[in-house]
């Protein structure tokens, strides 16, 4: 028996702003919302633990005191689904999102960004359906 990659928890100061910047990036919806902690997921993903095959994770969102002092050692990658990756970068920096510098040669063919609160994460240049 195996493990399924069903949650990714992050720590933040302002759980519904991520939150909102996340469902956007995404195309999630927010799932839950109590004492300050927001979830949210595809809304693609049928209700109910008896789930078969792949389950897209959700994303937890949980306030903390303290603010994000270095780089991330863990990062969400991203791939555009619908439009070359220029036009997502563009997409994603309207949204809120800043680019990172995180040592890149220029000769890199992802582009990093952080979200509105610094976490580091990368648009990939190959498009996912």
């Amino acid at each position: 028996m195996t493990s399924k990659f069903t949650e990714l928890a992050i720590d933040c100061a302002d759980p519904g702003r991520l939150a909102r910047f996340w469902c956007s990036v995404l195309g999630y919806e927010v799932q839950d919302e109590d004492e300050g902690v927001v979830t949210i997921g595809s809304p693609a993903v049928p209700e109910g633990k008896d789930r078969l095959g792949p389950v897209p994770p959700t994303l937890t969102f949980a306030p903390v005191p303290e603010g994000k002092t270095v780089k991330n050692r863990l990062h969400l990658d991203v791939n555009p689904a619908d439009r070359e990756q220029d036009e997502e970068v563009r997409r994603l920096l309207d949204l809120g999102a800043r680019h990172a510098d995180v040592g890149q040669t220029g000769q890199d063919s992802w582009v990093c960004l952080t979200d509105p609160e610094g976490n580091e994460f990368c648009v990939l240049a190959s498009r996912c359906p």
